[in-house]
């Protein structure tokens, strides 16, 4: 295959509110991150084990509009994007890296309290919010307790 993939799907909890920043020509991008889990007993202590990762999810305009208006610390989302790496001088002169998601899809999983059922949305050059479907279940995922502790 001579062509490449840069594709990441995540299911996760939101660890802060989406933060927004908004530009001159009337584009805005939200950020927040994202904890996914993986959670296993352990075979020499036989206690169950839960490692978190931190994800920084970046997504823009109408998306992320979309994202501040429903979306709280807590909620759990499907987001669907690429990786990218950004690069910056820090305050103290040092060269900062880090690595973000930059959101093509998503969809939220939590059921809000007013009725509201999850919202799968699209983001693309102009974003357009499709029809409302029952939230998917996790995609090939190994099984996790529902209770899960998150460390927010």
């Amino acid at each position: 295959m001579s062509g490449t993939l840069n594709k990441v799907m995540l299911i996760g909890h939101l660890g802060d509110e989406v933060k927004m920043h908004y530009f001159e020509g009337g584009g805005c991008i939200g950020r927040f991150p994202l904890a996914t889990n993986e959670t296993y007993t352990s075979r020499q202590t036989g206690e169950r084990v839960t490692n978190t990762e931190w994800h920084n999810i970046v997504v823009r305009n109408k998306a992320a509009e979309i994202c501040e208006k429903y979306l709280s610390k807590g909620d759990k989302i499907y987001v669907e994007g690429r990786l990218k790496n950004r690069q910056w001088q820090g305050e103290d002169g040092n060269t900062r890296y880090t690595t973000e998601v930059h959101v093509l899809e998503f969809t939220f999983l939590s059921d809000k309290k007013d009725g509201q059922m999850a919202q799968p949305t699209q983001q693309t050059s102009q974003p357009n919010v499709q029809p409302s479907q029952p939230a998917p279940s996790a995609p090939a995922a190994p099984a996790q307790s529902e209770e899960d502790d998150l460390p927010f």
